[in-house]
């Protein structure tokens, strides 16, 4: 029996209202959201399949893509650092030291790139359905966690072939250092992705930025370079407050078995403690400017 649209008008009549603006509160708007984000779960999986669906659509190598561009990285810094500036000659299996950063910082980079324009991305959906608006810097955030995932997969059989496979309590520098950049890479995402619809020289800043920060992480040169060219203290400290200057050593410290020898940062496995903690803090309170900036993204795409 079908249904007539007096039915249907009654039954949407019976249907509680419910609030598509922000939560508010920073405890109960929290718990509020995260309950919104936990019920869309498949619409997030569907978004991170699409995404990476999406990257490889028509192309006939897909997947094998997301291999391509570290691996151009890491030939041309082995090739113009390692042999033509000598890099190689102080740094001890070079090739895994280049390609642990490059593993580390592609993620971040790609997630704080990718969940930037992700609203925008998706405002079809953004101004005809209510959800939670989250899931899209999210669907960035897992999309290049794959990525993440088979570029560890790369490393790893290469710390296999060259006999130095990582072992023991080097794992726990591995987890703390992905946390960092989980944390870190999600809160800038959700953070910026909200500005980006406000103000679209986001998107572009981020791009530069990123550039910038490419080059004070340790990825293409060590730190024992950094600290040898640094003296000054205060500096030293400050270079070593960009949470993703620890992850990166952190990497370095889980994967490259050959640096053993080198000298790293003082309290490293600390340092990186208190910057789980700082990334901890801040994707809370970036969720929460998210959740009151959110309120106007349909109006504004």
């Amino acid at each position: 029996m079908t249904s007539t649209p007096a039915d249907r008008a009654a039954t949407l009549a019976e249907q509680p209202l419910r609030t598509a603006g922000p939560r508010l509160g920073f405890a109960s708007g929290t718990f509020s959201s995260i309950k919104d984000i936990v019920a869309q779960r498949e619409l997030l999986g569907m978004l991170v399949r699409r995404e990476l669906k999406a990257r490889y659509k028509d192309s006939s190598l897909g997947f094998l893509w997301t291999l391509m561009r570290p691996i151009a990285m890491l030939l041309i810094y082995y090739i113009a650092l390692g042999k033509f500036l000598g890099a190689a000659r102080n740094i001890p299996d070079f090739a895994i030291f280049i390609y642990t950063g490059l593993t580390a910082w592609g993620f971040f980079a790609e997630a704080v790139t990718a969940g930037t324009g992700s609203v925008i991305a998706n405002s079809g959906l953004v101004k005809k359905v209510y959800l939670p608006r989250e899931v899209f810097p999210l669907s960035a955030i897992g999309s290049a966690l794959f990525n993440f995932g088979v570029q560890l997969m790369i490393l790893l059989a290469a710390t296999a072939v060259v006999g130095r496979f990582p072992t023991g309590t080097r794992w726990g520098y591995f987890f703390m250092a992905t946390a960092i950049l989980v944390l870190f890479g999600t809160a800038l995402a959700l953070l910026l992705s909200a500005w980006n619809v406000y103000l679209r020289d986001i998107q572009y800043l981020v791009e530069i930025f990123v550039l910038i920060f490419f080059w004070v992480s340790p990825i293409v040169y060590s730190w024992e370079l950094f600290a040898n060219q640094v003296a000054n203290e205060t500096l030293r400290e400050l270079y070593l407050s960009n949470p993703i200057t620890l992850a990166v050593l952190g990497f370095q410290k889980a994967f490259w078995v050959a640096g053993d020898g080198k000298p790293f940062p003082d309290h490293l496995y600390s340092r990186m403690g208190i910057a789980l903690v700082v990334g901890i803090v801040l994707l809370w309170l970036c969720q929460r400017v998210f959740a009151r900036l959110q309120a106007n993204f349909a109006q504004e795409l």
